[in-house]
């Protein structure tokens, strides 16, 4: 379910699976449709959805964006007997409710910001409800602050102010059926729209995997302080979480402190941490939603890759629509992956169709040689106007 990068990644390598018979998308997208068989059904269109499944007889729903999720799109589907990955509406209140979230952390005894009562610079000012991204912001002035606040209120689903934590940010995602818990490799994401962090907050312009500085012993670490005490606490409360649990960390110099939790999993992240992955993608998911993952473990590769996100010249205030398209067969020849975000089909030529519109993934076998190698694609797609940083990953190490 979806039509984003992030659903044609998860199509990408659910269509590598040897268990894979027939793959579907509501509504996928050109991308997508290069691998299955799209329908125009919207993923908020629930009852479509579930007419859809049923007339296909679809044995695995997985669920990419948000908004569905927090819905309860997954307890329909569940209800009428249908596999699903991804959380209960209970559930996905970890990311559709930033108050919910911060109350279970506190419970749970997981690190994060503190709250504060009255807003003292710097702070970061979050609206509580989805925003799908771009619901926070980070106030080092007054000025900002003035803005972050009315930006906030003007969403309408209230206020949250915390303390600002200075460190570097990591995306950390595991899959789970509720009890187990299966991590994949570390991510990084690039959230603001310019070069050197600059600009307005974004759904995200870029990601790369791995991150340098963090081993096997960080992972697990970190899994056991802030994945499996929010996983054991939700069971606890008869709202068990399966599908991706996504936590957007602070490392500190007092420790990691969670940042954000998302039900879902990440864009771009995404993009850049399954085609790292060695194992069977699809047999992860269909375990978790199954309620079992015993045995089932996901082996990441030495490999590297770096995800560089093509948007419209205006967003993310606008998103960019007609604009034709070329060179994308060539980027992909030159070895690259080229996820499509944002696109459509005109008379049968790719246009743009959305604020993020492709997302060019490099690999190689250090961090250096996959920018390198996504950066040399992008330098082969003709999308006139469009925005995309020059620095994603340059500060990582090889």
């Amino acid at each position: 379910m979806g039509e984003g990068g992030r659903e044609h990644a998860l199509a990408w390598a659910i269509a590598r699976s040897p268990r894979l018979t027939e793959l579907h998308a509501a509504p996928g997208n050109p991308g997508i449709a290069a691998l299955g068989q799209c329908h125009p059904v919207r993923a908020e269109d629930g009852e479509g959805i579930l007419a859809l499944c049923v007339t296909l007889g679809i044995d695995l729903v997985v669920v990419g964006p948000e908004g569905p999720l927090v819905s309860g799109i997954a307890d329909e589907l569940r209800r009428a007997g249908i596999a699903v990955f991804g959380p209960s509406a209970a559930a996905a209140r970890i990311e559709g409710s930033k108050r919910f979230a911060k109350r279970l952390m506190q419970a749970a005894g997981v690190p994060t910001a503190e709250s504060l009562a009255v807003a003292q610079l710097p702070c970061v000012v979050k609206a509580d409800g989805l925003a799908a991204g771009k619901g926070v912001y980070v106030c080092r002035t007054r000025d900002e602050l003035d803005r972050g606040l009315r930006a906030a209120a003007a969403r309408g689903t209230g206020t949250l102010i915390e303390e600002l934590l200075e460190g570097e940010e990591i995306s950390l995602l595991a899959i789970t059926d509720g009890r187990t818990i299966l991590p994949l490799a570390p991510a990084q994401d690039f959230k603001r729209a310019l070069d050197g962090d600059a600009g307005p907050n974004t759904g995200g312009m870029g990601s790369y995997s791995p991150v340098p500085r963090l081993d096997d012993a960080d992972l697990e670490e970190l899994v056991d302080r802030v994945h499996r005490p929010v996983i054991e606490a939700l069971a606890r409360g008869g709202t068990p979480f399966v599908g991706c649990l996504y936590a957007g960390l602070m490392l500190t110099d007092q420790g990691p402190r969670v940042l954000e939790f998302n039900c879902r999993f990440g864009d771009p992240e995404t993009q850049s941490l399954l085609p790292r992955l060695e194992s069977d993608l699809l047999e992860a998911l269909a375990a978790a939603a199954g309620g079992d993952l015993t045995g089932v473990e996901l082996e990441v590769g030495t490999h590297a890759a770096v995800t560089v996100v093509l948007a419209g010249s205006s967003y993310p205030e606008h998103g960019d629509t007609g604009t034709p398209i070329d060179g994308v067969d060539s980027a992909e020849e030159a070895g690259a992956l080229v996820f499509h975000a944002g696109t459509a089909l005109q008379d049968g030529r790719l246009v743009s169709h959305g604020g993020r519109v492709l997302n060019v993934t490099g690999l190689g076998a250090s961090v250096a040689d996959a920018r390198d190698a996504a950066y040399a694609a992008i330098d082969r797609i003709s999308f006139p106007g469009a925005l995309y940083r020059r620095d994603i990953a340059a500060l990582a190490h090889a």
